[in-house]
């Protein structure tokens, strides 16, 4: 199977410019290509492996990737369909972007790939030039017709992100030609963006020009909902943000609809180990095999054997009651991820399993420990009067407190 092939089969491809172009780019010819991330947040989330895995995929097939991290366009934003962005401040953005182009560097190979920062271009260029070289090729209609801003026009829309389309097309002219790319891919939400980057081209190279766009579908649940938020919020890349843990339930527990799509677009599994995982999923759906090869793969990609190893631990320790195999790191996950109380002295057990939620109040707290349903460290604890001291935690900070079979809350000394 030819590469444009393969992004079809795993529904990588939604739009494009040229089909037949991006097919003699991508099967016949090694070319650079490039994706844009910006800097509006530190981290990148779950949702952007779509993009890094399809990166990932025409590198393994011998193409450049430029990865372009939006120092410029970030100070701008992207417009939203519900109002206008926060403005960051150039030391926000630019900080933003080290902490991203760190993240994506743990994905595409900086020797084998090129990393730009828009800035370095965009912000050289002054008010006059942008209005005179590259405004007069935008006209109004064209602009106001675009998806992403027709869903503002009833709300509003300012200069500044209405702007945004003619700044991003700058960026795939300046790379189609310095750098030599070719190939421009985003998310479907980005279409109208990447199509006026190629409009700039051809006005300013002229209709024989090389460039393609093309586009991905956006990462949905079978049900047609947003992919990427779990019960706490988005699924960040950034290990103190997001727990290894947390990603591997989120995805251990993906609804069998899904697993599918979400092995073809967020992983590099060959065509045949994802075919044989979807038919076990059909003949023994109890077994969940693909979900667990899903989140194996998935934390394994983001955070590496080590974490992925740790993940599981914790997913174990939490079925099994037995904590006394973590390390100091699966610890640290389980605060990401259990009402966690952080004390700095000892503390009657009552009063505490009070503030883990682990009960309502004092009496009902009295109640769990007399029943026998309350451990520490899975150890029982049947004294009302049991004082919670450092000497007792794991690691010389952690305290797992559970109550009955599968209620938990973490007790951290700092």
């Amino acid at each position: 199977m030819k590469l444009y092939d393969e992004l079809l089969w795993r529904g990588l491809i939604k739009d494009v410019s040229n089909e037949e172009k991006a097919r003699e780019l991508l099967n016949d010819e090694q070319i650079k290509f490039y994706c844009g991330f910006d800097p509006t947040g530190e981290s990148l989330t779950v949702g952007h492996l779509v993009q890094i895995v399809r990166m990932m995929l025409l590198q393994k097939y011998g193409h450049t990737p430029i990865v372009l991290i939006g120092g410029a366009t970030g100070l701008i934003g992207d417009p939203r369909q519900t109002s206008e962005r926060k403005l960051l401040t150039l030391e926000e953005s630019l900080m933003n972007a080290e902490k991203i182009k760190l993240q994506l560097s743990q994905f595409i190979d900086e020797s084998q790939s090129i990393f730009v920062n828009n800035y370095d271009w965009i912000g050289k260029i002054d008010t006059i030039s942008f209005l005179r070289d590259y405004g007069k090729h935008f006209s109004i209609n064209y602009m106001i017709a675009k998806d992403t801003v027709q869903k503002r026009l009833d709300i509003g829309i300012s200069y500044t992100e209405f702007s945004y389309m003619i700044i991003q097309a700058i960026d795939f002219l300046y790379l189609y030609q310095n750098q030599d790319c070719k190939l421009q891919f985003g998310g479907s939400d980005q279409w109208g963006n990447i199509t006026s980057g190629l409009e700039l081209i051809r006005k300013i190279e002229g209709d024989k020009n090389q460039a393609v766009g093309m586009s991905s579908p956006l990462l949905l649940k079978a049900d047609g909902s947003k992919f990427g938020k779990s019960e706490t919020g988005a699924l960040w890349l950034d290990a103190n943000l997001t727990s290894p843990y947390e990603i591997y339930q989120y995805f251990l527990n993906a609804a069998d609809a899904d697993v599918e799509n979400y092995l073809k677009m967020l992983t590099l599994l060959s065509k045949e180990e994802i075919e044989a995982l979807v038919q076990a999923s059909v003949e023994n759906p109890e077994q969940r095999e693909a979900q667990k090869v899903l989140a194996h793969e998935i934390v394994k990609l983001v955070h590496g054997e080590e974490a992925l190893d740790e993940a599981i631990k914790v997913t174990n320790a939490l079925f099994s009651g037995d904590f006394s195999g973590l390390s100091e790191n699966g610890c640290k996950m389980l605060s990401k991820t259990l009402d966690t109380v952080y004390i700095t002295n000892e503390r009657p057990v009552i009063d505490l399993l009070v503030e883990t939620n682990l009960a309502s109040s004092k009496r009902e707290a009295r109640q769990f420990i007399q029943s026998g349903a309350i451990t520490l460290n899975d150890q029982k604890i049947m004294e009302l009067e049991t004082i919670i001291s450092q000497d007792m935690a794991l690691h010389k900070h952690y305290i797992i407190a559970r109550r009955g079979k599968k209620k938990y809350a973490l007790i951290v000394f700092n």
